[in-house]
């Protein structure tokens, strides 16, 4: 497996994508979906005071009451900024807080919910094509226009049909962002900070909608 082509250095963000082998889906139903939320919660805390196994035989209402407390001691590898999963790919603009940070979160979230995918479908092997892609975040620019292509692509993508379907797409971090979402799992401050109000936000992202959609026809286009 070739090696990264950038280290990952403490204290920057990264946008992370992690795709499916061979692009095929690795989110098939609501519950998949779910499943992938609940361990991208659990595991990017440092050192939980139970195991993920036992976590899981808990009631619905303890586990987000545990993540819930686990949020607020705010012990993390890493902090999520913003998260988007699609049918066949995850999305995540990370801080990473301490050495190998993002490595060892990537490696705990793929291998558990590998494991739960290859159970509930009866299949084996890799779920996840090689090493997950990562790029730097090197300016606020940078760090505005991550996080709307992020929150914009269930959009671009056709899996929503409308805007107003996208503020409350339920597996990304937007709905929270323009408070559609009662949760307060991700670090929005570095993003919102830099606007006046989250209609301001808001507007960023919707404004380039269409045209972002139009370059994904574009590229499809161009690969076709």
């Amino acid at each position: 497996m070739p090696g990264r082509n950038i280290p990952l250095v403490t204290d920057q963000i990264y946008h992370v994508v992690n795709r499916g082998v061979a692009s095929t889906p690795v989110f098939l139903n609501k519950k998949d979906y779910l499943r992938a939320q609940e361990t991208i919660l659990y595991y990017q805390n440092q050192s939980p005071s139970l195991s993920y196994s036992h976590f899981l035989r808990l009631p619905i209402k303890q586990k987000s009451e545990i993540l819930e407390i686990l949020n607020e001691k705010g012990e993390f590898l890493v902090d999520i900024i913003a998260l988007c999963l699609m049918p066949n790919h995850i999305h995540l603009l990370l801080k990473q807080n301490q050495e190998r940070g993002i490595s060892i979160f990537m490696s705990n979230l793929t291998n558990s919910y590998t494991r739960y995918f290859n159970k509930r479908n009866e299949r084996i092997g890799p779920l996840f094509q090689g090493k997950f892609k990562a790029v730097r975040i090197e300016s606020d620019e940078q760090l505005l226009h991550v996080s709307r292509y992020i929150h914009l692509n269930p959009f671009t993508s056709f899996i929503v049909k409308t805007l107003k379907d996208l503020e409350v797409y339920p597996y990304s971090s937007l709905p929270e962002y323009l408070r559609y979402s009662k949760t307060n799992f991700f670090q929005k401050e570095i993003v919102l900070g830099q606007f006046k109000s989250r209609s301001s936000y808001k507007m960023f992202i919707f404004n380039q909608a269409e045209y972002q959609r139009q370059l994904e026809r574009i590229k499809h286009l161009i690969l076709e």
